[in-house]
């Protein structure tokens, strides 16, 4: 084996002598933010500016990078068929995002005339086929939504209901208000209380693709009542974890001949970054992708929400994702 080792020069890459691992994922554009606009009480709209941009689908989202660096995802939210602009909105989220800021960033930080990064559009939350749609959103969740009722053609069945904390925080609430409103539910907790769920799903036919995006609570709540031949499909504005169940494990650094613990409570990342704080990261949710990489040896409990299943056979997003086992092998 080793004979074969030295011989071959297409070993996988542990053997080469630069690793690929860690490094960002796309292509950078760099746009010009032309309207920084409030829509909704805590909500701005930015419109940033290219020419030829890569087109995109319902769903889509950019990696916006911010001023500190930080990498933020942002639904797409304008047209589809514009080169020449992408729209996305954001929410002020006080005091959460651990501490990072990358919401104030955008609304405090970002000003017109500015440039930004941004990479992708990227779509992990795309609009399938099917008979009929059921759409469901919470407040900001209403971005990627708006882009998939727009697309729909005459003569599919859909209904959406959108939800929020009161009229004046939901962005694009005149917009949506304009549509069917046979089709549409609009409620705002502090006049109507509670979305009702069983109505919403009263008589949906068999096929029907459930769409949702907004707080974990209201994606839980619409899982719950999902009726029998309907398929969810959810995008979540942070990964889907928990600490309960974690088991604490070992990490073998490879080519840095390290081996580091990964407590339960504790991530593959804080523990790498103790031995290599040079390693790259950014979002520390399992959405960018800039802290990827490659699993030599072991079992990976994947918890990202950005690799292909190719790319989960020998690699990891080391800001969420685990071993399943007592340890795991990095090309690090």
């Amino acid at each position: 084996m080793r004979r074969r080792i030295a011989a071959s020069p297409l070993w996988p890459l542990p053997a080469l002598d630069e690793p690929v691992s860690g490094q960002p994922r796309s292509r950078a554009l760099r746009l010009l933010v032309a309207r920084h606009e409030k829509v909704a009480e805590g909500v701005v709209q930015l419109r940033l500016e290219g020419r030829d941009l890569p087109r995109w689908e319902p769903g889509a989202h950019l990696d916006l990078v911010l001023p500190s660096g930080l990498v933020r995802q942002y639904s797409l939210c304008g047209d589809p068929e514009d080169t020449s602009s992408y729209t996305v909105a954001t929410r002020l989220v006080a005091g959460s995002e651990g501490g990072r800021g990358g919401s104030r960033e955008v609304h405090e930080q970002l000003r017109e005339g500015m440039e930004v990064e941004v990479r992708g559009p990227r779509n992990r939350f795309p609009l399938a086929p099917a008979p009929s749609y059921v759409f469901v959103a919470g407040g900001i969740g209403i971005t990627p939504v708006l882009a998939m009722v727009r697309s729909l053609q005459q003569g599919v069945e859909w209904r959406l209901l959108y939800g929020g904390r009161t009229r004046a925080s939901m962005p694009f609430l005149e917009e949506i208000e304009k549509l069917d409103g046979s089709r549409v539910t609009v409620v705002a907790q502090d006049e109507d209380g509670l979305p009702d769920l069983d109505a919403l799903f009263t008589g949906v036919p068999e096929g029907t693709a459930v769409y949702c995006c907004g707080p974990e609570g209201l994606m839980d709540a619409v899982a719950a009542r999902l009726p029998d031949g309907a398929a969810l499909h959810l995008e979540r504005f942070s990964p889907h974890t928990s600490t309960e169940g974690n088991s604490a494990f070992e990490v073998e650094l490879r080519r840095s001949g390290r081996t580091v613990a990964v407590p339960a409570g504790s991530t593959v990342l804080a523990a790498v970054r103790a031995e290599l704080p040079d390693t790259l990261y950014s979002c520390e949710q399992g959405f960018c992708g800039t802290c990827q990489q490659r699993v030599l040896d072991g079992e990976i409990d994947h918890r990202d929400e950005l690799l292909t299943d190719a790319e989960r056979d020998d690699s990891m997003l080391i800001c969420v994702s685990r071993a399943l086992g007592e340890r795991i092998v990095l090309d690090m």
